[in-house]
């Protein structure tokens, strides 16, 4: 197997530093980037030049470009790109700043298009490369205090697969990575409402930051090494999904939310049927 060279964001912690230490143990190579590299030191120390690490806010369309393009030119070429960076902002819609909602957009939406437009002409090139968009089970299912990043993560549902139609001509791959919890701080599943982005909390919220604070405790989480190892099956695939739905306990939720959506559509088609006769006749 021709090894890869893969180009994946956020990769100073967390799920993005599992892929990129997966990568290179089995002989890829990896451009790193992360807004510091200090983190890096030690998997440049370990695998010398099969490793690239490069400081990159992924907000800075301009470092974006140049990050990609300093990677090309080390390596000659990108095979795998990974979106993993991001965060998730909390807080009820009322709650939210006007800043707090642009940035949370900014890094998951705006730096994920950043990325793909800058490796795109390489990847069309080529002829060839697979980009590996990590959405969430929040990209899918929304839940109270959560409208920011589920808007973030839904958006980047419908760009990415609007982009897998777009490239397949060129020989390129798309497929959507839907996580749910997976124990990337220090062996247990992230606090959703104690991650440093909180928005400030309003009194009328209170009883329901209650409610899911005790909703997501003992929730189970999944093994981010073994997240890897799936990773390097998932690009490995000639033909790979357009989504892939990664840890536990979300599919039977999934399930029935979709149900539920079918469900809805049907119990109010007389009112669609209505609506659309209406609209006929107002033209």
């Amino acid at each position: 197997m021709q090894h890869k060279v893969w180009f994946i964001t956020g990769s100073s912690r967390g799920l993005g530093r599992e892929f990129a230490t997966a990568a290179l143990e089995r002989g890829d190579k990896v451009a790193a980037t992360a807004r510091t590299i200090d983190s890096f030191d030690g998997l440049a120390e370990k695998y010398g030049d099969a490793v690239l690490p490069l400081a990159m806010d992924v907000t800075d369309k301009a470092a974006v470009a140049a990050a990609v393009e300093a990677a090309v030119a080390h390596f000659g070429r990108i095979d795998v790109v990974v979106n993993n960076a991001g965060y998730a902002q909390v807080g009820a819609i009322e709650e939210l700043s006007e800043q707090e909602l642009r940035d949370q957009m900014e890094a998951n939406v705006f730096g994920a298009v950043w990325v793909i437009q800058a490796v795109l002409p390489h990847l069309r090139e080529q002829g060839s490369g697979h980009i590996v968009q990590l959405s969430s089970a929040a990209g899918l299912i929304a839940m109270p205090l959560g409208g920011a990043y589920h808007a973030s993560k839904w958006a980047l549902e419908g760009l990415n697969e609007a982009l897998a139609a777009e490239v397949a001509a060129f020989g390129i791959k798309v497929t959507i990575v839907e996580p749910g919890g997976f124990a990337t701080r220090q062996g247990k599943n992230p606090d959703p409402l104690d991650n440093g982005h909180m928005a400030t909390p309003h009194p009328a919220y209170v009883p329901l930051r209650a409610k899911l604070a005790e909703a997501v405790k003992g929730q189970p989480a999944g093994d981010p090494a073994a997240s890897a190892q799936a990773m390097l099956k998932l690009v490995d695939l000639e033909r790979p999904p357009l989504r892939v739905l990664w840890g536990l306990g979300f599919y039977p939720m999934l399930q029935k939310a979709y149900a539920d959506r079918l469900q809805n559509w049907a119990d109010w088609q007389e009112l669609s049927l209505e609506a659309q006769g209406q609209l006929t006749v107002s033209e």
